[in-house]
């Protein structure tokens, strides 16, 4: 928690959106090589893999778990908030990766 907020921030933003676009378009790549249709490949691994992107992007639970718990049992609101802000950013990052791998691939991804 001694990092700076906004850096921070950012960068929850396109660690989500780089391991959405990265992870759909090699594993689609794959999937071209062992003669799986492409762009469906893709839209299927992007749906799969947004939880993992927001799970990188926050840097894993168990730190998040202990800002949540310094919050509410020593009253460090600002870290809860935080906290909240930085997922809700690697949530947006995996939401606007996704609605790119939708434009891309024409496919529904929900």
């Amino acid at each position: 928690m001694n990092e700076a907020f906004f850096p921070t921030f950012f960068n929850s933003f396109f660690i989500a959106f780089g391991v959405m676009l990265g992870g759909s378009l090699i594993g689609g790549l794959a999937a071209f090589i062992t003669g799986e249709p492409l762009l469906t490949e893709i839209s299927r691994i992007g749906s799969r893999i947004r939880i993992w992107a927001i799970v990188a992007a926050i840097g894993g639970t168990f730190d998040t778990v202990y800002s949540f718990e310094k919050g509410f049992l020593e009253g460090g609101t600002k870290d809860i908030f935080k906290q909240f802000l930085w997922i809700l950013s690697a949530m947006g990052g995996a939401k606007s990766a996704a609605l790119i791998i939708s434009w891309l691939t024409q496919e529904h991804i929900s």
